[in-house]
């Protein structure tokens, strides 16, 4: 270890500090809100692949192989500089702390609660020769922080819920954020207006599991606004173009909810609805709060009032128990909806989940098999949804990414279209006939 001195009081030059971040969209709001914590006066952010005094790595807890993508980052920035002081926070760092405070050259190790004061720990930034390690007891952490990021300045990812109080068998996220709790209304919106300011045209809710929008902070029915009047206030807000509902249970997904989306001017026809499985009995040992025909029932409901709307899947394979007659019942139930893309996700045993103490392991080898089958049907589902939507009408909201000399956009209901490159064309919406699916699976007009 070194001990190389980078204290404020030492210095006289902004300290340089890069953040990277790994899992989900919530992840990646809070940590634009932490970045923002950091005084430009004595910070100055920098890209996580340039020379830092700081390096901050968000983790996940759901990535696979989360612990060598870490150790991986660790590396590369210590690479960069041997002497920069390491912070790690999120998931990962408050269910595994010690683990990652045993990573050589990591000097501190931030939980759920603690990451939002970041800059508390960082008055001195010695490189140290042990991990400093904060994280409490789950248990207490229960306030609600509000967050947003701004991405590619084209669409902000916009943090309204976090926790969850579901006790599914396989899932770590109770453990690592804690209980459900949710922003009020009125702040909330007040987060889209200064979004809206800013000139973004698009904002993506996330949260853990935002359909129970409505807890306040320590759990407790503090307001009884549901996320229908969420949505409900949101949509007034008319200096946004569009509103994305990121991700939401199946079960609280009402129908109310979807007929408001389809009178809607500003959220879009896009539904990302987490089935995991496509067999009861495994739904079942999963304790989900939901069979099949209920899914199949809420994808009837969008489709019959929206037929044009996107919807994606997000299925586990491999889980305890899932026999071949289980996969199959997956696969031809996902076969036969009219569903648009599929995330598969191979599962994988979390520590102190109660499904990593499951008989009947399904081997690596059958896992990895069941896996590549979905991402085939996957394919499938949206190249015939993107076919569907060739020769229509659509506003294409574009990026500000130059990618080998072609930009890309999507419409409202999420069809992936490129262009040759137009700087003049950032973050504008244009409206575009659909004409055909490339060679690369992308719409062209």
């Amino acid at each position: 270890m070194h001990n190389h001195q980078v204290s404020f009081r030492k210095r006289t030059t902004k300290a340089k500090v890069a953040f990277h971040t790994l899992g989900c969209k919530l992840n990646f709001s809070e940590t634009a809100q932490i970045e923002k914590s950091f005084s430009p006066q004595h910070y100055e952010t920098v890209a996580f692949d340039q020379y830092a005094d700081v390096y901050v790595i968000n983790t996940c807890s759901v990535t696979e192989n989360a612990d060598k993508r870490f150790k991986g980052l660790v590396k590369s920035a210590l690479k960069k500089n041997s002497s920069a002081f390491v912070a790690a926070i999120g998931c990962y760092a408050q269910l595994q702390p010690e683990a990652l405070a045993d990573v050589e050259g990591v000097d501190l190790v931030l939980g759920a609660s603690e990451k939002f004061n970041l800059t508390a720990f960082l008055s001195d930034l010695t490189k140290r020769d042990t991990s400093e390690v904060h994280a409490c007891e789950i248990a207490e952490v229960n306030q609600f922080e509000s967050s947003f990021s701004t991405g590619q300045r084209t669409r902000a990812f916009l943090k309204v819920q976090d926790g969850c109080d579901y006790k599914c068998t396989y899932c770590t996220i109770p453990l690592a954020r804690g209980i459900s709790r949710s922003d009020s209304v009125d702040n909330v919106v007040a987060k889209a207006n200064e979004i809206a300011a800013t000139g973004i045209q698009e904002i993506v809710l996330t949260g853990v599991n935002i359909g129970d929008f409505g807890k306040g902070e320590f759990g407790l029915k503090k307001h009884d606004d549901t996320f229908l009047d969420l949505v409900t206030s949101l949509d007034k807000i008319s200096a946004i173009d569009r509103i994305r509902i990121s991700s939401i249970e199946p079960n609280l997904l009402k129908n109310e909810i979807i007929e408001f989306v389809a009178k809607s001017d500003r959220f879009v026809p896009h539904f990302h609805v987490p089935l995991q499985s496509g067999s009861d009995n495994i739904l079942k040992r999963m304790r989900r709060r939901y069979l099949t025909q209920l899914y199949a029932d809420r994808v009837e409901k969008i489709k019959s009032l929206m037929p044009h709307a996107c919807i994606g899947v997000d299925v586990i394979v491999g889980f305890p128990g899932e026999t071949d007659e289980d996969f199959l019942s997956t696969y031809r139930f996902l076969a036969d909806l009219e569903i648009s893309y599929l995330h598969v996700f191979t599962y994988s045993e979390r520590p102190n989940t109660p499904a990593a103490d499951f008989d009947e392991v399904v081997p690596d080898a059958i896992r990895t098999k069941r896996s590549k089958m979905l991402r085939g049907l996957s394919a499938k589902k949206r190249q015939q949804f993107y076919q569907s939507q060739v020769g229509t009408h659509q506003n294409v909201l574009w990026e500000g990414e130059n990618k080998q000399g072609y930009m890309h956009g999507f419409t409202a209901n999420y069809v992936k279209m490129r262009q040759p490159w137009d700087p003049h064309q950032v973050n504008t919406v244009q409206a575009v006939c659909l004409r055909y699916v490339d060679e690369e699976g992308f719409v062209r007009s």
